[in-house]
């Protein structure tokens, strides 16, 4: 009986545990595709041609690469370490719908838009929920 509490203590106290590797998970994925768009910019190019018809006022690839890669290298961090969350994921909702919206206008890439679809979820749900107990935004909640 003792054993049956001591693990009912033990879950209650680690229940955000999953969640918070699920932020960090999304954290790190959008860190490492900042890092491939940064290294491999032609990528991001090419994927970003079929609205290249739209653009009447600059360039889609100077777009691309200085509000794509960099906003998924540093929101990557501060998802990942739970600090302004909300905040970093707002900044990442204009870039996973467009990527939804991309896979439909040119050529369907069916494992792109399941990631697309799958990282705006996440996002969605984190930009609910908040940033979980084992995050930045909670430690330094906790100081005050």
């Amino acid at each position: 009986m003792n054993n049956v509490k001591a693990l009912n203590k033990w879950a209650n106290a680690h229940t955000y545990l999953p969640i918070d590797l699920l932020r960090m998970a999304l954290g790190v994925f959008l860190f490492m595709k900042g890092v491939y768009f940064f290294s491999n910019s032609q990528y991001l190019v090419d994927m970003l041609s079929p609205i290249e018809s739209l653009d009447r006022f600059g360039s889609v690839e100077m777009f691309a690469i200085h509000y794509i890669a960099p906003a998924h290298l540093i929101g990557g961090i501060l998802i990942f370490c739970g600090l302004l969350t909300r905040w970093a994921i707002i900044s990442q909702l204009p870039i996973l719908i467009s990527a939804i919206i991309i896979n439909f206008m040119g050529q369907m890439h069916h494992q792109n838009l399941l990631v697309a679809l799958l990282c705006l979820i996440i996002s969605l749900f984190f930009l609910l929920y908040g940033s979980g107990k084992n995050s930045a935004d909670y430690f330094f909640k906790m100081q005050v």
